[in-house]
């Protein structure tokens, strides 16, 4: 059992190491969510299960704080309303429930931070459609081969795309990702801290 756990830590630090090469669209990604937040807009963040609990962190580090003391700053996880969810499924479809409050909720300047491990939540795929069709810019977090979200971004959109098949392992990159978009956020809007890296 020993060796399998440090199975685990192993070939998370090299899917870790491999995702390195994104640092450059991460860098994009947080500034664009930076300006957009500087000119009045908001982030809306969305995805299922995992993913989810990952688009309500998000939102919870802009809304709350992340590593330095700031004004808390407007973003929405789409996943959080039980009923909003709950009624959309029940009368439309639950593929509809992110996209139909995007087209409610999101206007030109503001990003959608779109979460799927597999790139093929259909749901995340059609909020993506929504956010192009309202003007919303567009952060897809995926893995695998990006799958349909991949396919369907446009050229403005930016995609951080996991070098990885399996699902913990694509979240555990994920996660550290939001969190280099948050202190990419403070950066920008706060100015330089010594302290950190």
């Amino acid at each position: 059992m020993d060796e399998r756990v440090l199975d685990h830590f192993r070939e998370s630090l090299a899917v870790k190491e491999a995702s390195a090469a994104l640092a450059p669209a991460i860098s994009a990604a947080g500034s664009r969510m930076a300006v957009s937040l500087s000119e009045g807009g908001k982030i809306l963040s969305c995805g299922n299960g995992g993913s989810a609990a990952d688009a309500q962190h998000f939102s919870s580090e802009l809304l709350n704080r992340f590593e330095r003391e700031r004004a808390a700053l407007p973003a929405i996880a789409l996943t959080t309303d039980s009923s909003t969810l709950t009624s959309i499924s029940n009368d439309y479809d639950y593929a509809e429930i992110f996209a139909k409050q995007i087209r409610a909720l999101g206007r030109p300047g503001d990003v959608l931070l779109a979460i799927s491990t597999s790139g093929n939540s259909e749901n995340v795929r059609r909020a993506v459609g929504a956010a192009q069709e309202q003007g919303v810019a567009v952060v897809a977090l995926t893995g695998r081969d990006g799958g349909t979200i991949a396919a369907d971004l446009a050229d403005a959109d930016i995609e951080l795309r996991v070098p990885a098949e399996r699902t913990c392992r694509i979240q555990e990159v994920h996660l550290l990702i939001i969190h280099c978009l948050c202190d990419a956020i403070d950066e920008a809007l706060c100015g330089r801290e010594e302290s950190t890296p």
